[in-house]
């Protein structure tokens, strides 16, 4: 048995079993969505036959669902309860344009967080516990497979931007928070990249609990937002907007505003070229900014995360040479991917540390093999 789409975890574990003593490479699939990492070549492996809310504690804050479970399904209950998940995952198809819907699973595997990751952290963040199947076949739960060789080790966080390289997600548990009562945006309109910085720090450094900010120079915003009780945002708003008064007297947008698109890349959609991933401080995203002037960038996480859109042609890793940080190549041909790579290559000590829990965890190498490969030249 190899491949296809196990309708439970221990016939999925069954068949990575069968995988790793044929020595076949598996190819790990949930919704398909977001397209990120080198292409791999395999036995397609879905893990869309589990499904399902398996625990749902509203009182506890607590959600449990399995890894395929469409993460639409998993939104609405929570919405249904006036609850949300705290670090806003961004949805891959607007960049890629696939028509598969995103899945638990595959929103873990690639750690997927959106503008308010500078309040409420990551996706790995809110996690509380996983299940999955290590490249042996055997079932994890926790962390709490009792294995000297894994002692010490937070495999909760660890499966958290893995891409499947570890072993196959079969259930994620998760903390949740209650949805804001209220949401206002303050927008200052023709900053610069550097007062959109500066603005964005300073409004973050505040005590008025900013969860998101954002700056689209192609668009001339800077975008600020303040969620929670309507009395307290509409009090936030005011005090914020009058102390960020030397930037200009921001507008108001009241509801969600365009925040989807921000967490998306929504602007670089249906457009030619590589969107890459910055992840660097927020004071030095006016760096990346200065380093490259021909692309169309747009600012989240304060300036920590810039989106870029660039040519395929552009050694993009190498242009951010001294900026500190890490560059991914979120879309493009497999062509550019196999170029650039879409990782920036590790360190020498934190390479060795990957590929010894690679090989701990999935010794036959069956797991999405390739999937995190990077290429030279090696900068952000």
């Amino acid at each position: 048995m190899t491949g296809g789409q196990p309708a439970s975890e221990e016939e999925l574990a069954e068949v990575v079993r069968d995988a790793a003593s044929r020595g076949r490479p598996l190819v790990i699939r949930g919704g398909g969505t977001r397209g990120i990492g080198a292409a791999v070549e395999g036995e397609a492996l879905s893990v869309a036959g589990l499904t399902g809310i398996s625990l749902y504690d509203p009182g506890a804050l607590t959600l449990v669902a399995r890894a395929g479970t469409p993460l639409a399904v998993v939104e609405a209950a929570l919405a249904a309860e006036g609850q949300r998940l705290p670090f806003e995952p961004w949805d891959g198809r607007v960049l890629s344009g696939a028509n598969g819907a995103p899945t638990v699973g595959g929103m873990v595997a690639v750690n997927a967080s959106g503008p308010r990751r500078i309040q409420a952290g990551a996706c790995r963040d809110s996690m509380l516990g996983v299940r999955f199947v290590d490249g042996t076949g055997a079932i994890v739960k926790n962390g709490g497979r009792v294995m000297k060789n894994v002692t010490g080790l937070d495999l909760v966080k660890l499966m958290a931007g893995s891409h499947g390289t570890l072993g196959v997600l079969t259930e994620v548990g998760f903390k949740v928070l209650p949805a804001p009562e209220a949401t206002a945006t303050l927008v200052f309109e023709g900053l610069d990249a550097g007062l959109a910085v500066e603005a964005m720090t300073a409004a973050t450094g505040t005590p008025y609990e900013v969860t998101g900010a954002a700056h689209l120079p192609e668009a001339g915003a800077t975008m600020l937002r303040i969620e929670g009780f309507a009395g307290s945002v509409a009090h936030r708003a005011r005090t914020l907007a009058a102390a960020l008064a030397r930037f200009g007297a921001p507008g108001v947008v009241e509801g969600p505003g365009d925040w989807a698109a921000v967490r998306d890349g929504a602007g670089f959609a249906g457009r030619d070229g590589a969107v890459w991933r910055i992840s660097v401080k927020p004071t030095d995203g006016l760096r990346v900014s200065a380093a490259l002037p021909e692309a169309a960038l747009a600012f989240d996480w304060a300036g920590g995360l810039v989106w870029a859109l660039v040519g395929e042609g552009l050694d993009l890793r190498r242009a951010l040479a001294g900026i500190p940080g890490h560059a991914t190549l979120v879309r493009a041909s497999e062509a550019a991917k196999a170029r650039w790579g879409p990782f920036a290559p590790e360190p020498a000590p934190v390479a060795a540390l990957a590929a010894g829990l690679r090989a701990r965890f999935d010794p036959a190498g069956v797991l999405n093999p390739g999937r995190m490969g990077v290429r030279e030249p090696a900068t952000v």
